[in-house]
């Protein structure tokens, strides 16, 4: 699906998510954090700053703040901010059609940070 946005890519059925357990997909070659909570979607790369580990998906939620399982960095998964850091994760925008899951990539790579 292409919008002017950038292209839309299938990832996974909405029915494979939990509310507030993180799954992770592989898109494009990079790796993604998905999250429904209160009906919503939110997808965010699966890799922590702080070393560069892919374990967000595992993380702890509460609320919208995700909490790394490996050293307790926290993030909002509405925002991708770090809550006590100047850091931030890679967002995605989430369009769910027919029971699917689709993620935006922008057609050219633009700096997220």
């Amino acid at each position: 699906m292409r919008t002017s946005d950038g292209t839309y890519e299938p990832v996974i059925a909405l029915n494979r998510l939990r509310e507030g357990t993180g799954t992770s997909v592989r898109v494009r070659d990079v790796e993604i954090a998905l999250f429904l909570r209160d009906d919503t979607v939110y997808a965010i790369e699966n890799l922590c700053p702080h070393q560069h580990i892919p374990v967000l998906a595992e993380g702890e939620l509460d609320g919208t703040v995700l909490t790394c399982p490996m050293h307790g960095w926290s993030f909002d998964i509405r925002t991708g901010k770090c809550v006590h850091a100047s850091c931030r994760l890679r967002k995605f925008d989430v369009r769910i059609e027919d029971g699917q899951i689709y993620i935006a990539f922008p057609d050219e790579e633009e700096s997220w940070w």
